[in-house]
């Protein structure tokens, strides 16, 4: 089997991104404590003590050293270069001190059209069971756009949990790079950049698996996301990714997760933006499984899902959205018998 992407050697890249993280984390958390970027408990927050919150700093630094020392510069690297230096610039004072959630969306749309348009990383149709939608350049521009801003946030919304992000990225960026080596393209940009964000994140992780150490912060988590989405739209280009439903399914969970929590505050009457303490990785905490167990569930959800997307790159398409759906049908049971939609008890007593 080829391990070679861009020359180097697939576990010399996660070696170094891994190892690079790994030194950075400690640091990042130093600077937290001495700028006053820590998560401070609430009646919110999972955790009882402070947590310092620049891990993502580590992960990006990683990201960097990992595209200088194996990446090829191009105009797409270039913009995502310059759109993830602004996603984490804005995260580390938002992280420091909280910055309107308004100017952040901002912040993450002039990223999203600097890879959409400068870089010109989109997509130009959408094919599922061989049925095809193809768009004209200005639709391709605004369904890219939004595509990056739902990834991002989707991301982030789910980052209220010790490892799951992080984890949730990983397995994203381990899916791709198996995918990639199925199929035998390994030399398209998505490919080497999710093995470096797979080492970055993975030694990230050592430190922000249950009991978390650090955070990754809004910096961390809005960049992941952001990431992510770039590399689902890089495939399209070389053909990794053969359809919308890969990337979409290997992020069941924040996807999932996102979909009901905007459900839940338009029936309680709430802005979708406002935060609450009802998401997946808090019913599983209501269902008395620990902080770990709960991780290492929804991480299993996670990896049912991205067999499956490998299953359907490489099978008969029409038979594994047949696991698809039972796949689906399984966490739509699992959810509604949960308070992530609605308090049952409180429907219960009316």
């Amino acid at each position: 089997m080829n391990l070679i992407v861009n020359g180097h050697n697939i576990f010399e890249i996660l070696i170094v991104t891994f190892l690079t993280s790994l030194v950075l984390v400690p640091i990042t958390m130093k600077l937290a404590h001495h700028v006053g970027a820590m998560d401070i408990p609430n009646e919110r927050k999972i955790h009882k003590v402070p947590i310092p919150r620049l891990g993502g700093l580590a992960i990006f630094g990683s990201f960097l050293l990992g595209y200088i020392l194996y990446g090829e510069v191009t105009t797409q690297m270039l913009s995502i270069l310059i759109g993830s230096f602004l996603i984490v610039l804005v995260g580390v004072f938002d992280d420091i001190k909280s910055i309107r959630a308004l100017y952040k969306f901002i912040v993450q749309v002039i990223a999203a059209v600097i890879v959409v348009v400068y870089g010109k990383i989109y997509f130009t149709e959408i094919t599922f069971l061989g049925l095809k939608l193809e768009f004209n350049l200005y639709v391709s521009y605004f369904l890219s756009i939004f595509f990056i801003l739902a990834i991002s946030n989707a991301i982030n919304f789910i980052d209220g949990m010790d490892g799951l992000s992080s984890g949730i990225s990983s397995i994203y960026f381990l899916t791709i790079a198996v995918i990639a080596l199925i199929l035998n393209r390994l030399s398209g940009l998505d490919i080497i950049l999710s093995i470096i964000m797979l080492g970055a994140t993975l030694g990230f992780l050592v430190y922000n698996f249950p009991p978390a150490k650090t955070f990754v912060g809004d910096n961390g988590s809005v960049f992941l996301g952001f990431i992510i989405s770039v590399i689902a739209l890089l495939g399209y280009k070389v053909a990794t990714l053969t359809s919308l439903v890969i990337p979409i399914t290997i992020l069941a969970v924040p996807v999932f997760d996102t979909v009901f929590a905007i459900l839940r505050r338009l029936i309680k009457h709430k802005n979708i933006a406002e935060a609450d303490k009802e998401h997946f990785h808090h019913q599983l905490l209501k269902m008395k499984f620990t902080p770990r167990v709960s991780i290492i569930i929804i991480y299993l959800i996670n990896i049912m899902f991205a067999v499956i997307s490998i299953l359907y790159v490489i099978g008969d398409s029409k038979d594994v959205i047949i696991l698809y759906a039972v796949a689906a049908l399984l966490v739509l049971f699992v959810v509604l018998k949960t308070d992530i939609l609605y308090d049952h008890k409180k429907n219960k007593k009316r």
